[in-house]
């Protein structure tokens, strides 16, 4: 699979010449990003941050690998072979609320992200770094989860394991060590990044056009799915999507990229630019509205995992309200009660 992009973003003016007041917002948000923990890092940054003496948590790096139900692969037998040195998994299924409708990576309750990072040894001054062996597949998500408990020392590997290794960097296959456990306080959930199933039938009902307070909603699937043409990989769930909703494959804010002299692929993130166009060409006159800050918008996808990937696209845009529908199309169409659209947006 090649992605493609084109066209250029169009520059802010940030640089001490008198600006509009949204072109002010933007450089404020900016400078901010800027002086903030990145979202993503290459391999050679990592490494670069990687401290001398092995049992330091100023940097604590996870394997979020996950696949589809009924993908051969298993993501933790995987883990135990090769890994990113020092690395532990991080199993998104595992570390998960239970749902009434027997979901699949929930969201997980305070107590349990403490916990989870306590096992891990991470303190809240640790920079969380979050891989997979995809590339930019399921390493989103988790970034996601960290950020909405409020710890935003956390970046994803862009490129991930595939990168990290094709780029030279040491590979583990010994045993993983068990990390020494820490301290995490309890922290308090942001409530206002994840939207329920009650929330999204409420807004499919109002009119994106008219109403400046309806949130846009980017569906992550492919475009078969969403149009009902292709079925879900899931036995027995309708395809189709949310009224109102728009469709953004996840893959059109992702390259993908080939190990030289070999047949391996993975993905990494598009340029920030071409990501904007991405978001352009799928949503037109909202996509800066979005990113503006002008209008709320909420990632969905099968099940809410590369929802994320959309999440950290749109918030390395700038964008700063932006949402995931945790259940996600698997919550939405697993209900009878569900209005199911069929045709194009």
């Amino acid at each position: 699979m090649t992605l493609l992009a084109s066209l250029t973003r169009n520059g802010v003016n940030i640089a001490g010449k008198r600006c509009s007041p949204t072109s002010s917002l933007t450089a404020k948000r900016n400078f901010s990003k800027a002086m903030s923990t990145p979202l993503s890092l290459t391999p050679l940054r990592l490494q670069q941050l990687l401290p001398t003496l092995p049992d330091s948590k100023q940097v604590s790096i996870l394997d979020s690998s996950w696949f589809m139900p009924n993908s051969p692969r298993r993501a933790n037998e995987e883990f135990q072979k090769k890994r990113i040195p020092g690395a532990q998994f991080l199993d998104l299924d595992e570390l998960a609320s239970p749902h009434e409708l027997g979901l699949k990576h929930m969201i997980p309750s305070e107590q349990q992200f403490a916990d989870a990072c306590e096992a891990f040894g991470i303190e809240p001054s640790s920079h969380v770094i979050l891989y997979d062996t995809h590339g930019v597949f399921s390493s989103p998500r988790a970034l996601f989860m960290f950020r909405a408990f409020g710890h935003e020392k956390s970046s994803i590997l862009d490129g991930g394991l595939p990168r990290w290794e094709a780029e030279g960097f040491p590979i583990e296959a010994k045993p993983p060590a068990h990390a020494r456990k820490s301290v995490y306080p309890t922290p308090v959930f942001d409530k206002g990044t994840i939207r329920s199933y009650d929330q999204i039938v409420s807004n499919s009902f109002t009119d994106l056009q008219s109403d400046p307070a309806v949130e846009l909603v980017i569906d992550a699937r492919s475009r078969g799915r969403f149009q009902g043409t292709d079925p879900e990989p899931r036995p027995g769930l309708s395809s189709g999507h949310i009224p109102h909703s728009f469709s953004l494959p996840f893959t059109a804010f992702l390259q993908t990229q080939t190990v030289p002299n070999s047949s391996v692929q993975y993905t990494t993130l598009l340029p920030v630019h071409e990501l904007r166009n991405a978001l352009v060409s799928h949503v037109g006159e909202h996509a800066d509205a979005v990113i503006q800050g002008q209008r709320l918008i909420t990632t969905t996808c099968g099940s809410g995992m590369t929802a994320g990937v959309l999440w950290l696209g749109l918030k390395l845009l700038g964008a700063p309200n932006v949402a995931l529908y945790d259940e996600s199309w698997t919550g939405y169409a697993s209900r009878a009660s569900s209005k199911i659209e069929k045709a194009t947006n």
